[in-house]
């Protein structure tokens, strides 16, 4: 009852939390000149733009107000006539920040050094907290120049580590005006659940909580210009890990279309009986399926060695297992070359192998991949059962293919084909029993299709990043050592 007061507790919070910022945004948009639509902040524009040295912001008109700088220093560029140092001290380490985190500074303690230097940084000089700033649109357009530069795996696996982490601490750092504060889980009224706090805290653990997290993770009352970045980060967050899924897709098609039928030469050793599955050590005929082992190897070291949390890892390849799933489903449905007994076999050992793969990436990384590709595995189990004629309808539809459609089985025994052993396919009841269900469902208006469409959506949320994080994570990471050297960031030492 405890756990599910404080899950309420929770669930009402978040709520309280969206309602106030989309209230927030919805005024400002009204009070404000007209806003640029999201898309319009993920464009990257390709018209070169002067680098404004006194604000240090990319411009391409005359300098506005200093937006960064705190407010006692906000009338600096509104009168030519003053001239304050402190000014120009902020303009300079806005440079300064901009111009380390560009680069690749790494890693620390297993998380992104620059996403909590960026953070530390914009909390330091109260950015989140700025009625009017320019900073948050150079760090969006820093991004968005990063991703459009370079879209290697290892540099988009960089950006996705360092966005996600930005956006983890401006989630559980920023409160819209007006929201209630996020309360700390109460302490147990019972006996019991006392003891039970007491025996699961150890003293560092407590002295963590208070001397800590309250200096990396401190609640702020966000202003519009931080509440809109939150989206735009989180847009962008959503774009890199597209752009990711999307480019291992392209890698794999090629390789995909080799896969679905077995090469001549494979042919000839397979009626021989000499096919093994389940290993990556095969011979010619699987060189294709162990190049897409290969590839799946490639993208998960780097997705690890770049920090990307395991939530995130886990999304890329359940879609990843869900396009071959598709391409390889649709391919058999398609031709009818490859509906045959020995094709089945040569698919199988493939599919054996990324089941292997699945294994050894473990449930942390792999996720579900491997029920993506229940279609294909199903269809393929079919190919190579013997004697099919003897199967029923419902055998099929509930033992052998529970997930196919009857178009789908329809279309895969009328198109079977052993040349292995001669044999036949479903018999003609079964293939009746099809037709008649195939024209009661085109009655009803049920979709005739039996392809399978790729699944191209985004699979998570902002909230279930938070949940893939936590704020002690960062309590050991250590900010950019360039700007340590300068004396205008000692305060991220504290």
């Amino acid at each position: 009852m405890h756990q599910l007061n404080n899950s309420m507790q929770s669930l009402k919070e978040k709520l309280s939390d969206m309602e106030t910022e989309n209230q927030v945004l919805r005024q400002q948009s009204l009070l404000n000149s007209p806003i640029k639509p999201m898309s319009e902040h993920l464009a990257i524009t390709t018209t070169p733009m002067k680098h404004d040295l006194e604000n240090g912001q990319f411009k391409s008109v005359e300098a506005k107000e200093p937006q960064t700088a705190p407010p006692a220093i906000k009338d600096y560029a509104i009168s030519s006539k003053l001239t304050i140092p402190n000014a120009e001290r902020q303009h300079e380490s806005v440079d300064a920040l901009f111009n380390c985190v560009v680069k690749n500074i790494g890693f620390s303690n297993g998380k992104p050094v620059a996403a909590l230097t960026i953070y530390k940084c914009f909390l330091h000089w109260k950015s989140f907290e700025s009625e009017k700033t320019s900073v948050f649109d150079r760090l969006i357009q820093t991004i968005g120049t990063a991703i459009e530069n370079d879209e290697s795996y290892d540099h988009l696996a960089y950006c996705l580590s360092n966005t996600t982490a930005l956006l983890f601490l401006l989630q559980k750092s920023l409160r819209a005006a007006g929201s209630a504060p996020r309360r700390k889980t109460p302490p147990p009224t019972s006996l019991f659940g006392r003891m039970t706090q007491g025996f699961r805290s150890s003293p560092s653990s407590v002295n963590l909580s208070v001397d800590g997290l309250d200096l990396v993770v401190r609640q702020v009352e966000a202003k519009y210009p931080a509440l809109l970045f939150k989206q735009q980060l989180t847009a962008y967050v959503e774009k890199i890990y597209g752009i990711i899924r999307d480019n291992m897709k392209k890698d794999l098609t090629h390789l995909l279309t080799l896969c679905i039928q077995a090469p001549r030469t494979a042919k000839s050793s397979m009626l021989r009986g000499s096919s093994r599955s389940g290993s990556f050590g095969h011979s010619g005929q699987t060189s294709h399926w162990q190049s897409i082992i290969e590839s799946l190897n490639n993208l998960l070291k780097t997705l690890q060695q770049n920090y990307v949390p395991a939530a995130l890892i886990q999304k890329v390849f359940t879609q990843v297992f869900s396009f071959i799933n598709m391409q390889l489903f649709n391919s058999l449905l398609l031709r009818r070359e490859c509906c045959s007994f020995s094709n089945g076999e040569y698919v199988k050992a493939g599919l054996a192998d990324l089941e292997l793969w699945c294994a050894q990436a473990k449930p942390e990384y792999a996720g579900t991949a491997w029920e993506e590709l229940k279609h294909i595995r199903q269809a393929v189990g079919f190919l190579v059962i013997f004697q099919k004629y003897r199967i029923s309808y419902d055998d099929i539809v509930n033992d052998l293919c529970p997930v196919l459609s009857v178009q789908q089985l329809y279309r895969i025994c009328t198109q079977y084909w052993d040349d292995k052993y001669n044999t036949q396919s479903v018999s003609s009841s079964v293939l009746s029993s099809m037709r008649i269900l195939m024209t009661e469902d085109s009655n009803t208006a049920v979709s005739n299709s039996f392809l399978l469409d790729d699944n191209s959506s985004i699979p998570f949320s902002v909230d279930d990043i938070s949940s893939s994080l936590q704020e002690k994570d960062f309590v050991d990471v250590k900010p950019a050592e360039e700007l340590l050297q300068n004396p205008a960031f000692h305060f991220l030492q504290d």
